[in-house]
C-alpha cells in the first residue's frame, strides 16, 4: 500500500506557514507500515489541486489531501476532488446540522458561508471523526484499472491529527490488509550531536539491521534536543511493547546521562516528576531567559504541586535588591550562584535554577552573545556552570532553558 500526501495552501509555498502536517502524516503512515514515497505542496488553485491529485493517483494507491476545507472562497479542495471524480458537490444535511449545533453549543451565530463545509462530492462520504466544523472526506475513484481512495483532511493541525489517527489510518490499514501491530518508542536526549550519538550506537544499529527485530532512527528536534525512535512489528500489542521495552533499555544504557526520557517526555516534565517524587519544591531566578523557564514549567499540567514561582531579575538592581546578588558584574559564575540561593530564599523553595548571560546581538560585560552562566541549587549546595550556546537571540534563550533544566535533572537523578 502506497499513500501520497498533498498539502494545500498558497501560504505553504510562500513560506508563511511551515508544513508540519505532512511531516506528522508521513510519520504516522510509516508507523503503521504504509509506504509514502511522495509528498507535495500546491497553492489554492482548483485546477492545480486537481492535477496534483490525478498525478498522485497515477502512482499511489491512496492520497491524503490536507488543507482547503474551510468556509472561505479560497477553500476549494472539495471542489477539486469533485472535479477529479467528475461529479457535482451536494450538501449533506447531517453535516449541516452538526455544524449548526457546534455554533449553538458555543453561543455563537453561524455565518452562512460555513454551510460550504457541508458540501461533499456526490458519491463521497464524510469521515466519522469531526472535531471541528470541517468534515473530512473519503472518496473512492477508479484510476489505472484499480479502485483508489482520496482522503481530505482539514489543515488545522489538531483537527487533522484526530481525523488521521481516528479514521484514516484504521481505514488504510484495513484496505492494506495489515494484520500485524506496529509500535514505536521515542528516547529523548540532550547535550550531544547527532553524529556523536550515531557513533555511540553504531554497533547496536548494525546489530538491529542484521536481526530485524527493530529499526532505529535519529530525529533532530532543534531546541528540544535529539530523539531516537525505535520501531518494531509483531503479532500483538503486548509483544510489540515487550520488544520495545528491551530495546529502549539497551539504548538508554549505551547513551547514559544523555538520555532524559525514554517515553518522549519533555525536559520540564521529567524535572517536575523528579522533584515531586522526592518531595521537593522548585523555583527559578531568570535574567537572560526572561521567564521562559517558568513558562515551560507551568505548561505542564500539575506543575503547581512542585513549582513555587519565578523571579525575573532582568535589571541588575533587581538581582542586587531582591535576590541578594553582590553589586558588581552580573554575567558571571558568582552572580548565577547567588541568584539560585536568592530564589530559594525569596520563593521558599527547596531547589532552584538560575540563569544570567548574553542573548545578543551585542556583547555585555566583555562577554559575547551566547555566553550564559547558570546555576543549580540542591540541598543548599550551589553548582554554577558556564555555557557557550549557538544561534540567534531566540535560540540562545531557549537553549539556556533546557540546558539548565538538564543540569538540575542530572543532580536530582543522582540524589535518589
Amino acid at each position: 500500500m502506497r499513500c501520497e500526501v498533498i498539502a494545500v495552501g498558497t501560504e505553504l509555498l510562500l513560506g508563511q506557514i511551515v508544513d508540519t502536517n505532512s511531516a506528522f502524516i508521513g510519520e504516522q503512515l510509516s508507523m503503521v507500515g504504509i509506504d509514502s514515497f511522495f509528498q507535495s505542496k500546491v497553492g489554492d488553485n482548483r485546477l492545480r489541486i486537481a492535477q496534483a491529485i490525478q498525478i498522485a493517483l497515477g502512482r499511489s494507491d491512496a492520497v491524503i489531501v490536507c488543507g482547503g476545507l474551510g468556509p472561505t472562497q479560497d477553500d476549494i479542495t472539495r471542489d477539486a476532488i469533485a472535479d477529479v471524480m467528475g461529479v457535482p458537490l451536494v450538501r449533506d444535511p447531517l453535516i449541516e446540522d452538526r455544524i449548526r449545533a457546534m455554533f449553538m453549543s458555543r453561543g455563537r451565530q453561524m455565518p452562512s458561508n460555513n454551510l460550504r463545509q457541508a458540501e461533499v462530492p456526490a458519491g463521497a462520504s464524510v469521515l466519522p471523526v469531526q472535531p471541528g466544523t470541517a468534515p473530512g472526506i473519503r472518496a473512492t475513484v477508479a484510476a489505472g484499472g484499480q479502485d483508489k481512495v482520496i482522503y481530505a483532511l482539514p489543515g488545522v493541525p489538531w483537527e487533522m491529527q484526530e481525523m488521521l489517527v481516528g479514521a484514516v489510518l484504521p481505514d488504510l490499514s484495513e484496505r492494506a490488509g495489515l494484520a500485524s501491530v506496529i509500535g514505536s518508542r521515542v528516547i529523548r536526549t540532550w547535550g550531544h550531536s547527532e553524529s556523536a550519538l550515531a557513533e555511540r550506537l553504531a554497533p547496536y544499529h548494525d546489530e538491529l539491521d542484521q536481526s530485524g527485530r527493530a529499526t532505529l532512527a535519529f530525529l533532530a528536534s532543534g531546541i528540544e534536543g535529539l530523539k531516537v525512535r525505535l520501531t518494531t512489528r509483531a503479532d500483538s500489542h503486548r509483544e510489540v511493547q515487550r520488544t520495545l521495552g528491551r530495546e529502549v533499555d539497551r539504548v538508554a544504557s549505551l547513551l547514559g546521562d544523555a538520555v532524559f526520557s525514554t517515553d518522549d517526555e519533555s525536559m520540564e516534565e521529567v524535572v517536575l516528576a523528579l522533584c515531586e517524587s522526592q518531595g521537593l519544591t522548585l523555583g527559578t531566578a531568570e535574567s537572560v531567559t526572561g521567564g521562559l523557564i517558568a513558562s515551560r514549567l507551568t505548561e505542564v499540567a500539575g506543575s503547581s504541586r512542585v513549582f513555587r514561582g519565578a523571579v525575573v531579575s532582568y535589571a541588575s538592581e533587581v538581582k542586587f535588591d531582591l535576590l541578594g546578588v553582590r553589586p558588581g558584574p552580573v554575567i558571571c559564575d558568582e552572580a548565577a550562584g547567588e541568584m539560585a540561593l536568592g530564589a530559594c530564599r525569596v520563593l521558599g523553595c527547596d531547589v532552584s535554577v538560575a540563569v544570567t548571560g548574553v542573548a545578543g546581538p551585542d556583547p555585555q560585560e566583555g562577554h559575547g552573545p551566547g555566553t550564559v552562566f547558570c546555576a543549580t541549587c540542591v540541598d543548599g549546595e550551589v553548582r554554577p556552570k558556564m555555557l557557550r550556546l549557538p544561534g540567534d537571540r531566540r535560540r540562545v534563550r531557549q537553549f539556556a532553558c533546557i540546558s539548565v533544566l538538564d543540569l538540575l535533572r542530572m543532580r536530582l537523578s543522582k540524589r535518589v
